[in-house]
């Protein structure tokens, strides 16, 4: 009987490794009890600046207002520990990673401290750092603030919240109006919530706790936009900000506005500010964007200090 061989079967090809986007992208994370829509006017800038930007709504962490004619939602939702925000915010890093070479991250209020808070996890390629609230030690900070920790006790945390009260962040009149409007039609607005609820601030305080303890572990280029008349959270932060992390950041401080920095008298400025810091740290294929002036609706108002 001949010998018989039986061929091995020929080995496919390996799938070709998809090309990366030569377009950089960016994360934008709101802040706490708010949603994407307060990143908007950042988002929309540094599109047209040629960035693929994602603004997501992170579940547990943020309140999405209810779509058009739907009642406002009665039940509130459970809060996850903080550990799931960073995890939340980590896995859209991570959809991001896979498809462009360069991944930057920014963030608004407690959205800032989250992204530091992702930077001590993953490779961010640069950070934006709007509002952030390291310290809740601004001017409209009620001096009954350093109670608080007596309501995260259990079960109390589960049961009590805190209302937002005039100016919401926003020094512009007009704006502060239409936004008082929207929390009392619908318990939340573009610059958030009406409420915040304790279990959400006692998860806020841990993740505080947490990134304070690592900051000179992050050394990603970094600027800081602050508001000098912050109501929410004073120089404290950005000095803290200035003295630990691991990078000597870019500072702006901005006059004219308070603590919703992206939606307030100087967002075009700001918007501005962070758009350049990432054209230089993180640039787009086109040259002739890096630079683009200023239009003459932007306000300049502000101070930078490297």
């Amino acid at each position: 009987m001949p010998n018989t061989v039986t061929p091995l079967p020929v080995a496919a090809e390996p799938a070709p490794t998809p090309s990366l986007d030569p377009r950089p992208a960016v994360l934008l994370l709101h802040g706490l009890c708010a949603n994407p829509l307060e990143m908007m006017p950042l988002a929309r800038a540094l599109r047209d600046a040629g960035y693929v930007v994602e603004a997501p709504a992170l579940e547990g962490y943020g309140v999405v207002p209810p779509a058009a004619g739907a009642p406002a939602p009665t039940r509130r939702r459970a809060v996850p520990p903080f550990e799931a925000w960073v995890e939340m915010a980590a896995a859209h890093f991570d959809a991001l990673a896979a498809k462009h070479a360069r991944v930057a991250v920014g963030g608004l209020s407690m959205g800032a401290v989250l992204t530091l808070a992702l930077a001590l996890e993953r490779p961010a390629a640069a950070l934006m750092l709007l509002s952030t609230s390291l310290h809740f030690d601004g001017w409209n900070v009620s001096p009954w603030r350093r109670l608080l920790p007596l309501a995260y006790v259990p079960p109390l945390r589960q049961w009590l919240s805190f209302r937002e009260t005039p100016p919401y962040g926003i020094k512009n009149e007009r704006l502060r109006e239409w936004v008082a409007q929207a929390m009392n039609a619908s318990h939340v607005s573009a610059a958030g919530a009406d409420r915040l609820p304790a279990a959400s601030l006692h998860q806020a305080s841990r993740l505080i706790r947490h990134v304070r303890r690592d900051l000179h572990r992050i050394d990603a280029p970094a600027i800081v936009l602050h508001a000098s008349e912050d109501d929410v959270s004073g120089a404290r932060s950005v000095l803290e900000l200035q003295r630990r992390l691991g990078t000597t950041p870019e500072v702006h401080w901005f006059h004219h506005s308070y603590h919703m920095l992206t939606l307030d008298n100087e967002r075009g400025a700001v918007t501005q500010a962070a758009r350049q810091f990432l054209l230089r740290q993180v640039p787009v294929a086109d040259p002739a964007e890096r630079f683009s002036p200023l239009t003459a609706t932007e306000d300049l108002r502000h101070e930078q200090h490297a």
